[in-house]
């Protein structure tokens, strides 16, 4: 019985180990960029977004749908795929 608590003990603590602690995502910040220009790799901001949220985020796509509209609400200025998901 002993040697079956001290297993379970064991077992457990190791897979404590195993678990990643959560990590808060990070939403790249355009406000000040330009298009399509070194800043943001010759990409629109809508693209430097999605990049820039994989690269932070433990390589994790975000829709082009969701990107644009964190450009939009950061810049104030709403881009062609936002302005369309509010049409839907």
């Amino acid at each position: 019985m002993k040697t079956f608590l001290l297993l379970t003990i064991l077992v457990g603590l190791a897979c404590l180990g195993l678990v990643k602690p959560a990590s808060a995502q990070t939403v790249p910040d355009v406000r000040g960029l330009q298009p399509f220009t070194a800043q943001t790799n010759f990409m629109s901001l809508t693209g430097y977004v999605r990049w820039q949220y994989f690269i932070e985020n433990d390589n994790t796509w975000i829709s082009r749908a969701e990107a644009a509209r964190l450009v939009s609400t950061q810049t104030g200025v709403a881009t062609t795929a936002a302005a369309n998901n509010s049409i839907k």
